[in-house]
């Protein structure tokens, strides 16, 4: 299994799957343990989101060993451990097959292992990651803390600690606790942490150069194409698509079928101009992972190309549905879409509940250009200079300051300026794909 767990850019896309799941090993002669896989993204990012991030693992491979922690529980019903590994098991299937069924499974699987074992940091940690996946970030904070009061030296559950203060907008602490997670196992886990959290203060060439360690510890094919994807993504931000494309196919390469991969050519498609060849693309990449992410990118690169995205508007109300079975609230989601693509009103009610929960730079950025399409751009400008305030190189929040400046009659040169500056290929026609995946 991958052993890496980054949430990259954009949680929101992401973590329609669960931002910041842990991967399980099976170690049958002495139980099972927690080990981090790779949100947001998100990303994604994992995440976004990062978002922060996807896990690049195999669907295949986890399928079995949730067979064989099944197995394992059906002759041993109070093997805690085994429960715990299950349940963080199922959060990851989640993440790979945008199933959020599995999230309900979790928390059965999961609250086995608590009633087994009360207090124990492998099941907080699980739990933890199971809130950070139905975007409940304040409670996978507490969850995080009190798995780290039960065991300091528990690197995972730092990093789920510093997903989740990332998405609450609480940068200072998510960077101790990724200081501390470097400190107690560097790795690719903690690499991948660090270098959004330097993307974040618009560092991006320590951002980069932290991915290329990360590169550098990666042995498994999956955790390469983790990597090289991401190396990919900033290159695609910053508008060198040449670079994109080069470390999409590369991440192709170590792990065929990669998703994000697949997603990220059709990406380079789209900014390149190559339209038929990109909405190609993401039908595939639909067909095979329908998340948010990709169905509105889809549906924009459809719209781009004069065709109807109705039936890519239809799907994504469906997904949204099935989240909110699955105990996912993804305000921040239909904030973006209903904003670009639908109702400001029902767009500053969905921003409003995601910023009012989770008061990071991406949220202030979907609040501002909500707001901005409801016709309220004054109330909109202060929220565009928190997306933009602590320095973050993304054209899309750039851009829509620009526009929020340019309504109310200020001087918007230099925000216009800095977009062409982060990302000389930003296409305002295509504003999902500027979002962090």
């Amino acid at each position: 299994m991958s052993h890496l767990d980054r949430p990259r850019r954009g949680f929101r896309k992401t973590a329609v799957m669960g931002v910041c799941a842990l991967g399980v090993t099976v170690a049958m002669t002495t139980g099972a343990s927690l080990l981090p896989p790779a949100a947001p993204a998100t990303l994604t990012a994992a995440s976004g989101a990062a978002a922060y991030g996807e896990t690049p693992a195999s669907s295949a491979g986890l399928a079995r060993t949730v067979e064989d922690l099944q197995d394992r529980l059906k002759r041993l019903p109070k093997d805690h451990d085994a429960w715990a590994s299950l349940g963080a098991a199922y959060v990851q299937q989640a993440r790979l097959t945008a199933d959020p069924s599995y999230y309900v499974k979790a928390e059965e699987a999961l609250g086995r292992s608590a009633s087994l074992a009360p207090g124990d940091p492998a099941v907080l940690t699980g739990q933890a990651a199971l809130a950070a996946g139905r975007h409940e970030f304040a409670a996978a904070a507490r969850l995080a803390r009190r798995a780290i009061s039960a065991n300091p030296y528990g690197s995972v559950a730092y990093g789920v600690l510093a997903d989740a203060e990332t998405q609450l907008g609480n940068y200072p602490e998510a960077h101790q606790a990724i200081e501390r997670m470097m400190d107690l196992k560097p790795g690719i886990s903690s690499f991948t942490r660090a270098s959004y959290d330097a993307e974040l203060r618009g560092d991006v060439k320590q951002a980069r150069e932290l991915l290329e360690a990360a590169l550098r510890d990666a042995f498994a094919p999956e955790d390469v194409a983790y990597c090289r994807f991401y190396l990919g993504e900033l290159a695609l931000h910053a508008g060198n698509l040449e670079r994109a494309g080069q470390m999409y196919d590369e991440a192709l390469r170590a792990f065929p079928g990669f998703v994000p991969a697949l997603a990220g050519r059709a990406r380079v498609a789209a900014l390149g101009g190559r339209l038929a060849a990109a909405a190609s693309g993401y039908a595939a990449v639909v067909a095979r992972l329908p998340l948010a992410q990709y169905v509105i990118e889809y549906g924009e690169v459809l719209l781009r190309q004069g065709q109807d995205p109705d039936e890519q508007w239809e799907l994504l109300r469906a997904q949204k549905k099935l989240m909110a079975a699955g105990g996912v609230r993804d305000d921040l989601t239909w904030a973006e879409f209903e904003a670009d693509h639908g109702s400001p009103e029902e767009a500053v009610r969905h921003a409003r509940a995601e910023y009012e929960r989770n008061p990071n730079v991406v949220a202030a950025d979907a609040l501002a250009w909500a707001l901005h399409k409801a016709g309220r751009s004054r109330e909109a400008l202060p929220y565009a200079g928190k997306a933009t305030g602590r320095g973050w190189r993304n054209a899309l929040p750039a851009y829509h300051r620009g526009v929020i400046e340019k309504a109310l009659g200020r001087d918007s040169a230099r925000s216009f300026s800095q977009v062409q500056i982060y990302n000389p290929r930003f296409d305002p026609k295509l504003p999902a794909l500027a979002r962090f995946s």
